[in-house]
């Protein structure tokens, strides 16, 4: 077994969720500007490429890559997140990047909720609970009594709906292949979807802002490399409660830059949430371990 080297494994997943937040103020803007498919399918002719570059540097090159066992789930799981990210987007223009990570926040719990019925994994009465506290936050954040809830803040509640079952996905298909093909699906298929997507949508950008593109796109290719070193170096349970971090770091951006504000029902959903998501984390790790 190769030797875990957790501190590392943590830095790493620390600049890759600053590097994430980055490339989310960066969609931020670009989406607010241009047509967000149109943003969405920019970055992913990138990724693809840098996809393509890091499978065919591989032993067996790009035909090793592709070979799955799974390919349709595949395919599903690498057009699931292309939505995903194009809501995801579209929900940073409509409500900010405070009010929509602070929603997003509640993915991991929808991973535990929704792993029985994906996955056929038992889930016991403490990661219920825990679940059914996380939700209690984002009922918070959504204040139904007339605060953030409005028709707009049903796009990130989707949007961790859909990364969750990506995740879940991604999960069922390791059982049969390795995860550079994952990533190699992910890249390839992706791009293509968010073409047949984007492409309607198509306008022309400024010089400026093709730059603020360039950056965008290099942030994406940076981001997931460094997510893969994470996991190459140190078990996911030991990294994962720092992946909240991307929330920290979103919301900073969100206040700095594009003028936003935390509200009070904000910031308690939130720690709900977070120490909700944290508990089904440490738990999942208790199970493992027994």
């Amino acid at each position: 077994m190769k030797e875990q080297n957790i501190p590392l494994g943590i830095w790493l997943m620390v600049v890759t969720t600053f590097i994430f937040a980055m490339q989310d103020g960066l969609s931020r803007h670009l989406a607010g500007e241009y047509n967000a498919m149109m943003v969405v399918m920019v970055r992913y002719w990138f990724f693809a490429a840098f996809v393509i570059t890091i499978a065919s540097r591989q032993a067996g090159g790009l035909r090793n890559a592709a070979k799955s066992g799974m390919p349709w789930v595949q395919a599903f799981r690498a057009a699931l997140l292309v939505v995903e990210i194009n809501v995801m987007v579209v929900g940073f223009v409509f409500l900010g990047l405070v009010e929509s990570h602070a929603v997003f926040a509640c993915y991991p719990l929808l991973v535990a909720a929704l792993s029985g019925p994906v996955l056929g994994e038992k889930v016991g009465w403490r990661r219920w609970t825990a679940i059914a506290v996380g939700f209690v936050g984002v009922i918070i954040i959504l204040q139904p009594s007339g605060g953030v809830f409005s028709p707009y803040a049903v796009i990130p509640l989707l949007s961790a709906l859909m990364f969750a079952l990506y995740g879940l996905l991604t999960r069922y298909v390791a059982r049969a292949d390795m995860a550079a093909t994952s990533f190699f699906y992910t890249g390839t298929v992706g791009m293509v979807v968010a073409t047949a997507i984007g492409v309607w949508f198509w306008e022309p950008m400024t010089a400026p802002d093709w730059g603020w593109m360039a950056i965008l796109c290099v942030t994406g290719a940076a981001g997931h490399y460094t997510l893969i070193r994470v996991y190459e170096v140190a078990e996911a349970s030991a990294v994962q409660p720092f992946a909240y971090l991307q929330l920290v770091f979103a919301s900073a951006l969100g206040i700095v830059v594009f003028g936003e504000s935390i509200r009070l029902n904000v910031a308690l959903g939130v720690a709900l949430i977070v120490l909700a998501g944290l508990f089904t984390l440490w738990r999942a790790r208790q199970v493992a371990a027994t």
